[in-house]
């Protein structure tokens, strides 16, 4: 149908919606037409509206003496755009006139009905993909959704779904902080774990948690997840970008997830959120017979877990990264600032250690030993802190193990000794001093002596440690059994003197002395 048909329809109708009381204004806005447009037509008798189109047809267009080279263009390549035929023009003609892309857009379309080019884009044939053998295949894809906790605060959740193509037994885990490639490796673990085996190959997107880059067609997996799969027993795949048919029963998985499992449910934490993931797999995820398949995908899984090969762990070392520490006492990771506690900066080269795990920022000394950790804050530009690193504790410190030292027969030895268990121990050092102190309190000198020189020649820097060796002792237990005899036996004089009671004088006695 050429436009002067279409238009020939639309001058006709106007008539008729007139004819039936519509107004101007309606007309057009239900044509989306211009009003005038419509008040135009409507005075225009049949034979008059003709004239006009064809006066409007041999009408000079403001582009005319460019339809050869859009007409060379559209032979070309039939479904290039009016904005991209735009651009040519200006590039091939430094005279092109300043004109609207709108004027553009109608001239192309001119061009295309005088010419009869229509618009053809290359089209991708489908078929009917038959079904995989058992164990053969998985697929995986991420998603994410915004959630409501108890207070209507909204809270971003991103999650990993796998899926067994043969029997379409599901897994989910959720995060509340983007996957990285270790989580990501992570969601895998738990997902052979839960389908109790692993498939012979596993389909992806080409998606940064796994692909470093391109490299002519040649997709390069980041280092970390490279190492996995050359780990574990199975293939990997990459199916084009934008191409769902390749992986469509995972994309299903998405968006049975999101519609499903997470649509006007409240977010209370992380934990919960993947034990009720848990739950609703059980009972509908995979207890609910499939749309295609008719069936149950845990009945289906029963009879393809023996395809599937054995379940292997994984050891993934934590990511380690170091930060510097600002002299506000804080870090910055991934826009947002962590408090640590007060005396952690130390000057200009203060750095510490952080990594993630279930879905908490940890911060660790250059030794790794834990300093504090903080929940993970998924926006950007926030300060997290904790009110008790403010607090200057080291002065305490200080003064407690001095004080403890004090109590050794040998202080400097015991002073040097005890700062070498603060070092190992900074965490826990007032609970490691406050259990060293209490032990050695009832004890005779020479336990202590002896203890503390076969600690210190054998590197035992531990509370628990020390005091076991101190029980070892032999005058250890002979002060002891010393110590409860003397708390046994008590003096005739001191017996004698607890059964004595106080002589009292008469209240009578008092008021005869007052009277006088």
């Amino acid at each position: 149908m050429n436009e002067f048909t279409n238009k020939l329809i639309m001058y006709h109708q106007i008539h008729k919606m007139k004819r039936d009381g519509w107004s101007i204004s309606k007309i057009a806005d239900f044509l989306v037409l211009n009003w005038r447009t419509v008040k135009k037509y409507l005075q225009m008798t049949e034979d008059e509206f003709f004239e006009y189109q064809v006066s409007q047809r041999q009408r000079h267009k403001e582009l005319q003496d460019y339809e050869g080279f859009v007409k060379m263009k559209l032979d070309y390549c039939s479904d290039a755009s009016s904005s991209q035929i735009h651009d040519w023009l200006k590039e091939h003609y430094a005279d092109f006139p300043d004109v609207a892309p709108k004027t553009v857009f109608n001239f192309v379309q001119w061009v295309r009905q005088k010419h009869n080019i229509p618009k053809i884009k290359q089209t991708r044939e489908f078929f009917l993909v038959e079904e995989l053998p058992y164990g053969k295949q998985a697929q995986v894809d991420f998603g994410e959704y915004n959630m409501r906790n108890g207070k209507g605060k909204r809270v971003k959740v991103y999650f990993f779904t796998m899926v067994l193509s043969r029997s379409r037994y599901k897994f989910v885990y959720f995060s509340q902080s983007p996957f990285t490639t270790s989580l990501a490796i992570t969601a895998h673990q738990k997902a052979f774990e839960y389908f109790g085996g692993i498939p012979e190959e596993i389909v992806y997107d080409q998606d940064s948690v796994f692909i470093h880059d391109e490299n002519k067609g040649d997709l390069i997996l980041t280092e970390k997840f490279r190492e996995y799969c050359n780990t574990m027993p199975f293939n990997v795949h990459f199916c084009r970008q934008s191409d769902p048919q390749s992986k469509g029963k995972v994309e299903n998985v998405v968006k049975y997830v999101k519609q499903n499992f997470l649509y006007n449910r409240p977010f209370a934490d992380i934990e919960t959120l993947n034990k009720e993931a848990l739950g609703w797999l059980k009972r509908t995820g995979n207890g609910m017979p499939h749309n295609f398949t008719k069936q149950k995908p845990y009945d289906m899984w029963l009879e393809e877990k023996p395809y599937l090969k054995p379940f292997t762990t994984y050891a993934l070392e934590q990511e380690q990264k170091m930060y510097t520490v600002r002299i506000d006492n804080s870090i910055l990771f991934k826009g947002n600032y962590y408090s640590v506690p007060q005396g952690t900066y130390k000057g200009r080269d203060s750095m510490v250690k952080v990594y993630i795990e279930n879905d908490r920022l940890v911060i660790s000394d250059k030794h790794n030993n834990p300093i504090c950790s903080h929940a993970l804050c998924t926006d950007r530009g926030r300060k997290i802190s904790n009110t008790d690193h403010k607090r200057d504790k080291s002065a305490s410190i200080d003064n407690l193990l001095l004080e403890t030292a004090m109590e050794f027969p040998e202080y400097e030895e015991a002073k040097n000794y005890l700062q070498k268990i603060r070092e190992k121990k900074s965490r826990y050092v007032r609970d490691q001093l406050g259990a060293i102190r209490q032990a050695i309190a009832p004890v005779a000198p020479k336990a202590v002596t002896d203890t503390l020189r076969y600690c210190i020649s054998n590197a035992i820097y531990s509370a628990s440690d020390f005091i076991a060796v101190l029980e070892s002792q032999p005058s250890f237990s002979n002060e002891k059994v010393a110590l409860e005899k003397t708390q046994k036996i008590q003096s005739p004089l001191a017996k004698n003197i607890t059964e004595l009671n106080p002589q009292t004088s008469d209240i009578f006695e008092y008021e005869q002395l007052m009277k006088n």
